[in-house]
């Protein structure tokens, strides 16, 4: 298992734009985050250090989440698809809380347990993140305030009692407990929420309550940076396999899983050391990437953060609810952004209904059954291997299997009963 971490921050092809303070537009500065986030993390998210240390502490609690993970290949899959291609995939669904977010959540209680922090506020889509950090704050002696979004909340019952039996609070938002989530319930008592609304209670709860700070399960740097264990395991597997990826897939809400699976293999090729292509999935839906503007714009509904340059579709943008619900973001990551803006990373958008056939063929050969977010990735990687089958190419796709779809059942029945649109 790698014991530092990889930033890409360093290796991008021309430096980040920098987060701007809303009010006077000019760069922010480290003390203007102490209100939300722990100043070890604010470093983080400042440095332009290439790899940083990994604390033996969070290094144990990895290995309760079962890191390292495999790298499997579907053979079965292949033979169903009859490609020459070979498709491997990463298995971080076998975390306790299901997904990859238990990489950055352990990492962000860590360093808030170490300077005093009693409680996390925070927001969830699809409640993959929600299960990730309630986890890791049980495993820490957190307090944890989930804010998850109502049309997920309402969509997948049993990912909430799962937060809840770790010893969070989870709240459907819009809420009534914030007052932005009451100005938004007096307009539509049956309002869906997204997860810029979300965070923005997030951020209320957290500023009006000095023994809290706010935790992020995306979008921002030191999250990306966590997630890198999942890559820098990745390649080092392909070495032992003797094997160079051609493709690299990953689904796309925030960025995290994506950054964390394909980060160390850009930082290469950003170097000239390899030449794999890195292909970027979201839903037609909110499409982010494929029809986004990039442009500075705020990560929450209610305009409490720093302004971001990214991809963004506004962030007063409520998505349809879909059943990928941790895809229902306005914004995507800065660094995911820049690096789709330079052409390094290609995105792609699905429908709904195309993903959920991916996902079933998945499941019958594979016998394992992917996140609708993850189905996202699955649907990109079939394509990519029917047409290595078309153009007779022995290709290597690999995707970040980033969760699993256990808890999500709900969407799978509607797409059996014919009822999913």
């Amino acid at each position: 298992m790698p014991k530092k971490w990889y930033n890409i921050l360093p290796d991008l092809p021309t430096p980040l734009p920098p987060p701007l303070n809303p009010a006077t537009k000019e760069p922010i500065s480290p003390s203007d985050l102490e209100a939300i986030f722990p100043k070890a993390l604010i470093a983080q998210e400042m440095s332009q250090d290439s790899y940083i240390d990994i604390p033996d502490e969070i290094l144990d609690s990895y290995i309760m989440v079962t890191r390292p993970s495999p790298l499997q290949r579907a053979v079965r899959l292949e033979e169903k698809l009859k490609t020459p291609a070979k498709i491997y995939f990463k298995r971080e669904d076998l975390s306790p809380a299901g997904s990859h977010k238990a990489n950055t959540a352990l990492a962000q209680a860590y360093y808030n347990v170490k300077e005093g922090v009693q409680k996390l506020t925070t927001e969830t889509g699809a409640g993959q993140w929600g299960s990730a950090l309630s986890l890791a704050c049980n495993h820490f002696g957190l307090k944890c305030q989930v804010f998850m979004v109502r049309a997920s909340y309402d969509q997948k019952p049993y990912r909430r009692e799962m937060m809840r039996l770790f010893g969070s609070d989870v709240s459907p938002s819009p809420s009534s407990l914030t007052e932005f989530g009451k100005k938004l319930l007096a307009e539509n008592k049956d309002h869906p929420g997204s997860l810029g609304i979300a965070i923005s209670e997030a951020l209320e709860t957290c500023v009006k309550d000095d023994s809290a700070k706010y935790s992020l399960g995306s979008v921002l740097n030191h999250v990306m940076l966590h997630q890198t264990i999942i890559g820098q395991e990745t390649m080092l597997q392909f070495q032992k396999l003797g094997e160079k990826p051609d493709t690299l897939i990953g689904c796309v809400g925030g960025g995290s899983n994506f950054a964390g699976f394909s980060f160390p293999f850009i930082g290469q090729k950003l170097k000239g050391k390899i030449d794999t292509e890195f292909v970027a999935v979201e839903p037609t839906v909110v499409p982010t990437l494929t029809g986004g503007k990039y442009e500075y714009d705020f990560g929450d509904t209610a305009e409490m953060t720093p302004l971001l340059m990214m991809y963004t579709l506004g962030h007063a943008f409520v998505p349809s609810p879909i059943h990928a619900g941790g895809l229902r973001y306005h914004g995507a990551a800065p660094t995911v952004s820049a690096l789709v803006k330079s052409g390094t990373i290609k995105p792609v958008a699905y429908l709904q209904k195309e993903v959920f056939d991916a996902a079933a063929m998945f499941t019958r050969a594979e016998g394992i059954i992917p996140a609708p977010e993850t189905a996202h990735a699955v649907k990109a990687t079939i394509d990519l291997a029917l047409k290595a089958k078309e153009d007779n190419e022995e290709k290597v796709i690999a995707f970040n299997f980033s969760g699993h779809g256990l808890l999500d059942l709900s969407g799978y029945q509607h797409y059996l009963d014919g009822t999913l649109t």
